[in-house]
């Protein structure tokens, strides 16, 4: 922040600057200029960028220029073509610059001041000066011709002209207007590096105030510098457009800073800070700017009403209610008048997010202040009122004073907010007595709305009664009262007829939809891509792909395309069904009638096929995606490279990982735990402990499925004391080891002779109450008896006889438990102590006596 450092004004160089300005500007050949201070009032540097007109004091014309100003201006708002004018060759000699500047002023046309602005420079002797160039450029910045501008500032460049402080600073802030930073700042540095005028704070002002128009950080600091460089205090006019730079490029720590420094120079008005709080506001800084309000009586200021108006509107935006009710509250409180549009905003938020006593407690007050809420604010109100008899008194209120159109959204936002609040059946009945249908009820009799006599239901009213009674599961009642919608003569709808399609759909009557669908065909109304979707979806959820193909042949022949979501879902389902042969036909039909299936679709189809051991066919139809334009996702690429690992095909599937890499496909954790598995399975785990070390080069954190398959594989491999180095550091990397963890560990170690190790990660594991699978006893006491160790057998035999979960053996696993207990009961050492379980009868759920004798 270098830019608001605090120098003193050097007035050599303020005197100096004022110097060269004189010598410069005595240079200028134009004779008719005799005392420019005195004329133009020069000495006047204020810094105020406010003045919205050039500063020149025009002297009293002699009778001789008043009769050519008369003259000039009637020739040139008077004739057509001035090109071939006899009496503008006689007046073009005697123009000069105070001739000019008259005629520009009495010119309204921008056009006409133009042609006589080129007029005027290419009359012989004649240049124009700084005052006629800034006349045009008000002329031309008020009728915003941006083109004619950027014409304008190639004109003074060429032309050399000396320009004033205050003259520069004016013809910038015209270009400032108009959006022409850039061209504002290029001639900025011209004029001074030619020495055509000497900048004073006035000129760096306006330019600073079209920089921070431009948001452009870097460049409006450049020139703060400059600024101080001369020794010039920053003022208000220096520091509110940095100000507002820095809040529009939302730097708003930097914002802050020059907001303080203001503060501490007293410089802080009402405008200052608007520009703060609008563009916290703007920015969705809700707190930093409701945090700067609540500072307001410590500066002394006053928020006017525009700003709080924006302010509230930012709040809500934001979603932030709470902090415009707050701001809402300081309103009231300053005195200002609320009109209808901060009722209108807060109380639509507050609807929408069912804040319904914050809502009516704004419509009270509406009414008490004596704002008419208008039909806009009704509605909404409506919407989200839950107290029957809010909604009567809100209707008894206004409805009479209400023009017809307005009545009728009123009743239909009636309509919706019993809806709304569950009461579908007085909704309907409302309908029908304001019809004259007849409801199953006496609803004439209790009606606690009066507005049967006056307004009939419309279109609107019938399609939000009968999606109410479609939600609320009341089908029947729907359908019939679409069918009496004939009865009164009101217009049905391609939104009633969809929402009817929808919910028959969704109940499975496929029936019932084809008849409204032949039933709009042979209206006015055309079937939407929504009608046919709704259909397709229900053919979709019921598997029924002969009736989908058929429908889709007809969304084709009408340009309508069958949603992803339900023939994704048709997919997945036959797939389930064992049926992906099926599945993968029906896309083919698709292709073939010039859909391209999604990739989420062929996934679908891949994954049901490798699920039948149709490898080869997902392989070509996965081949066949990128064939077809498709670029396969990562979830394809892991379902096929899963597939082939389980084939023990891992060398195709780490072929796709480079082929998905060299695409810019990331595999995921997903990718390389079926590479690693893939590997194991192989027997090659030195390539899986490689896909493990790429896992961490990609950044791809290794999960517990990761470290279950190695653990598995280094025991398949021999390798128990790497698996076990391999739990520790999975532990250490904060993966806790699952149920199957430790039961890949304990039976990898029971394979590699090590029961007794094992049996200290099977009593952790009942530490931890994680119960193993049976057949893990099974491995451990079958391990024991292969290492002549039939005590420690009989120990963990004997723990689990009473484990109910052992009748649920498979057939190889109860065939290996009988061999256990026979060389249990065979060895001597444990023989005695088998044939007392087995006369207790603890074996008997698993086999007889007989069998085992």
């Amino acid at each position: 922040m270098a830019a608001f450092c605090r120098i003193k004004r050097s007035h050599f160089l303020f005197s100096r600057s004022l110097k060269q300005f004189l010598n410069l500007y005595t240079q200028n050949n134009n004779t008719q200029i005799q005392n420019p201070f005195i004329k133009y009032n020069l000495f006047q540097f204020s810094s105020t960028p406010t003045c919205q007109k050039p500063q020149n004091f025009l002297p009293p014309l002699s009778l001789e220029d008043s009769r050519i100003v008369d003259k000039l201006v009637h020739v040139f708002t008077e004739r057509l073509d001035t090109s071939k004018s006899e009496e503008l060759d006689e007046l073009g000699p005697k123009i000069t610059t105070l001739i000019v500047e008259f005629v520009l002023k009495r010119l309204k046309s921008w056009r006409i001041a133009q042609l006589f602005y080129n007029w005027a420079k290419n009359q012989s002797g004649f240049s124009h000066s700084c005052h006629t160039f800034n006349l045009m450029a008000e002329c031309l910045s008020a009728a915003r011709q941006i083109d004619s501008m950027r014409m304008l500032v190639n004109d003074v460049i060429k032309c050399q002209c000396y320009f004033t402080p205050r003259a520069l600073g004016f013809f910038i802030r015209c270009l400032s207007n108009q959006g022409l930073v850039k061209e504002a700042n290029e001639l900025f540095d011209h004029m001074q590096k030619s020495g055509l005028c000497v900048p004073n704070s006035f000129s760096y002002n306006c330019l600073l105030d079209a920089i921070s128009k431009g948001g452009d950080v870097g460049l409006i600091e450049l020139r703060l510098k400059e600024m101080n460089s001369y020794g010039w205090q920053l003022d208000k006019y220096a520091l509110t457009p940095t100000l507002r730079c820095y809040c529009n490029a939302g730097m708003f720590e930097n914002a802050l800073v020059v907001f303080n420094e203001m503060r501490e120079k007293e410089l802080v008005d009402a405008h200052v800070l608007s520009i703060l709080l609008v563009s916290f506001s703007k920015w969705g800084k809700v707190d930093k700017a409701f945090e700067l309000v609540e500072r307001i009586e410590d500066l002394n200021i006053s928020l006017n009403e525009k700003t709080c108006f924006v302010l509230i509107h930012g709040f809500v935006r934001e979603g932030r209610t709470d902090k415009a009710l707050q701001l809402l509250d300081k309103m009231r409180k300053m005195g200002f008048v609320l009109d209808i549009s901060i009722y209108g905003v807060l109380i639509e938020e507050l609807s929408r997010n069912s804040e319904i006593e914050k809502a009516m407690q704004l419509y009270e007050e509406m009414n008490d202040s004596g704002v008419r809420p208008d039909i806009k604010i009704l509605t909404d109100l409506m919407s989200c009122v839950r107290d029957e008899r809010d909604m009567i008194r809100i209707v008894e209120e206004r409805y009479e004073s209400l023009e017809l159109k307005d009545r009728m959204l009123l009743y239909n936002s009636v309509l919706k907010g019993l809806i709304n609040n569950g009461s579908t059946d007085k909704a309907y009945r409302l309908l029908c007595a304001s019809t004259g249908l007849e409801s199953g009820g006496d609803f004439n009799k209790d009606n606690p709305f009066s507005m049967k006599e006056l307004v009939c239901p419309n279109t609107i009213s019938f399609e939000i009664v009968i999606d109410g009674l479609c939600r609320a599961d009341r089908l029947e009642m729907a359908l019939s009262l679409f069918r009496d919608m004939d009865h009164i003569g009101c217009k049905r709808s391609v939104l009633l007829y969809n929402n009817l399609i929808d919910y028959l759909s969704r109940s499975a009557r496929l029936d019932e939809c084809y008849e409204l669908l032949n039933e709009m065909k042979q209206s006015e109304f055309r079937p939407t891509h929504y009608t046919y979707n709704s259909i397709f979806g229900c053919l979709c959820r019921q598997g029924d792909d002969a009736g989908a193909l058929a429908l889709v042949r007809e969304m084709r022949v009408h340009g309508h395309q069958p949603w992803i979501k339900y023939y994704t879902l048709l997919m997945q389902k036959l797939c389930k069904d064992g049926q992906a042969v099926k599945a993968s036909n029906f896309l083919a039909d698709m292709v073939q009638e010039g859909f391209l299936p999604d990739v989420v679709g062929y996934s679908a189809v891949i994954d049901g096929l490798i699920k039948i051991k149709q490898l080869d066919k997902a392989l070509d139809l996965f081949k066949e995606i990128c064939a077809r334009g498709h670029c396969p996702d990562v979830v394809a690429y892991n379902i096929m490279i899963n597939g082939l690992s389980k084939a023990k095909r891992v060398l195709e599937a780490q072929g796709l990982v480079d082929e998905m890499m060299d695409k810019g496909l990331i595999p995921s954790v997903v990718t390389y735990n079926s590479l690693i598995d893939g590997w194991c399975k192989n027997g090659d785990i030195d390539r899986a402990i490689v896909n493990l070390t790429r896992m961490t080069e990609k950044e791809r954190e290794p999960n517990v499925i990761t470290y279950t398959t190695l653990i598995d594989g280094l025991c398949n491999a021999g390798k128990p004391n790497d698996a076990m180095r391999l739990l520790v550091e999975m532990e250490s990397k904060g993966c806790l080891p699952s149920r199957v963890t430790f039961m890949a560990l304990v039976s990898g170690l029971c394979k590699c002779g090590k029961p007794d190790i094992a049996l200290t990660y099977l009593q952790e594991m009942e530490r931890k109450e994680m119960k193993p699978d049976p057949y893990v006893y099974i491995v451990i006491i079958k391990a024991f008896i292969n290492n002549l160790n039939p005590k420690e057998a009989f120990n963990v035999l004997e723990k689990v006889v009473h484990d109910e979960s052992l009748q649920d053996l498979n057939g190889k696993d109860l065939s290996t438990l009988k061999e256990a207990i026979l060389s249990l009961l065979a060895d001597p050492r444990t023989s005695s102590n088998v044939k007392i379980l087995l006369e207790e009868g603890h074996f008997t759920a698993l086999c007889s006596i007989s069998e085992i004798g």
